[in-house]
């Protein structure tokens, strides 16, 4: 077996066989680079039709990286999978998962830390880039705070994962009227939500 070793070539091999395999079809622009990037991350070209967005929201997220907007991860994992070369203005990346207020937060509230942290992005919210590749409960606990009165972030990519609630989270989201680009159903995961903000930023990851 011959094996390619040049990344730039492994890339357009890949991206080929994506095209070939799944129907973006009613991808264009923007967001036909997330659901390239997405099903990059994940091997499976079969959620295609399963990857939903709402009007210009790829757009959305892309101009407010441009603009310098915050990206708010509800996991490390997704913090850590977003390249910084990739993005337009250096844009700080968040993640409260661990910040010392939120486990305390968490068990006073008898909530999970997920939901807690998201407590602790308000002063950053308005006008950012929200990245849910873990938790159901920081999806719905975004969700909640938005009901509330929290700022409205730009766009919300919703990729949480899980039998208990992913789903459900996501769903929410769909219907709410935030902008935002998810993946139906049980499957998520932080390296596709990292994937999306790295495409939205002009990357190749």
């Amino acid at each position: 077996m011959i094996q390619e070793h040049d990344a730039a070539a492994i890339y357009r091999r890949s991206f080929a066989i994506i095209r070939a395999e799944a129907d973006l079809s009613r991808f264009a622009g923007p967001m036909e680079a997330v659901a390239l990037r997405v099903i990059h991350a994940c091997g499976m070209p079969e959620i295609a039709p399963d990857l939903v967005f709402s009007p210009g929201a790829a757009e959305a997220g892309r101009a407010a990286l441009a603009k310098g907007a915050t990206i708010l991860a509800d996991s490390s994992m997704v913090a850590h999978g977003i390249v910084p070369t990739h993005l337009p203005l250096a844009n700080k990346v968040i993640c409260t998962l661990h910040d010392p207020r939120t486990a305390p937060r968490a068990a006073r509230l008898r909530r999970t830390r997920s939901a807690s942290a998201v407590d602790l992005w308000d002063e950053w919210l308005a006008g950012s880039m929200v990245a849910i590749g873990n938790a159901p409960t920081a999806l719905f606990r975004l969700l909640e705070r938005i009901a509330e009165g929290a700022p409205r972030p730009a766009l919300v990519l919703g990729f949480a994962v899980g039998f208990v609630g992913a789903a459900e989270a996501k769903q929410a989201l769909v219907e709410s009227d935030l902008p935002h680009i998810a993946l139906r159903g049980r499957r998520g995961g932080s390296g596709m939500a990292a994937a999306a903000v790295n495409a939205l930023g002009g990357g190749n990851e």
